[in-house]
């Protein structure tokens, strides 16, 4: 099966990719679709889609496109996975020309660290440098908020 990528942000199933996100990952559930939108209008996209243009994976890059980028919300559709969808992805990101010769490329991961090893990522090379802010619960948090009383 061709798996074809682009950037182009017109081209996205959005209510797939949303879908999938906020119901299907274990990164981002129940994430607000108004969040789901702004995340997609900060970042770079990639959408793979098959020999009928229909999307079946999708990856975003959150970038100043000089010395720092961080690859998010990856996932690649059951249908196709398994099929080298994944590494065709993660070869089309790094090729990308606003992707090159950035000082730090960054992401997380709970269950793909094998691979993201074959394009070069490994654990933090100086842990003791690196601090975080997590809420996790942000989404659930937002979400009781916004009922009514």
């Amino acid at each position: 099966m061709a798996i074809t990528f682009d950037t182009d942000k017109q081209r996205l199933d959005r209510d797939m990719v949303y879908r999938y996100l906020s119901g299907e990952s274990y990164w981002a559930r129940g994430l607000p679709r108004d969040i789901f939108e702004r995340s997609l209008d900060g970042a770079l996209c990639i959408g793979g889609y098959d020999e009928h243009g229909r999307q079946v994976a999708f990856a975003r890059v959150i970038s100043d496109y000089a010395t720092f980028a961080y690859l998010g919300d990856v996932f690649v559709l059951d249908s196709v996975r398994d099929q080298g969808t994944g590494k065709a992805l993660m070869a089309f990101i790094q090729a990308h020309p606003q992707l090159q010769n950035l000082r730090r490329f960054m992401l997380a991961t709970a269950d793909a660290h094998g691979l993201y090893a074959q394009f070069g990522f490994a654990a933090l090379s100086a842990p003791e440098r690196i601090m975080e802010k997590v809420e996790p619960d942000i989404y659930r948090r937002l979400a009781a908020e916004s009922k009514p009383a």
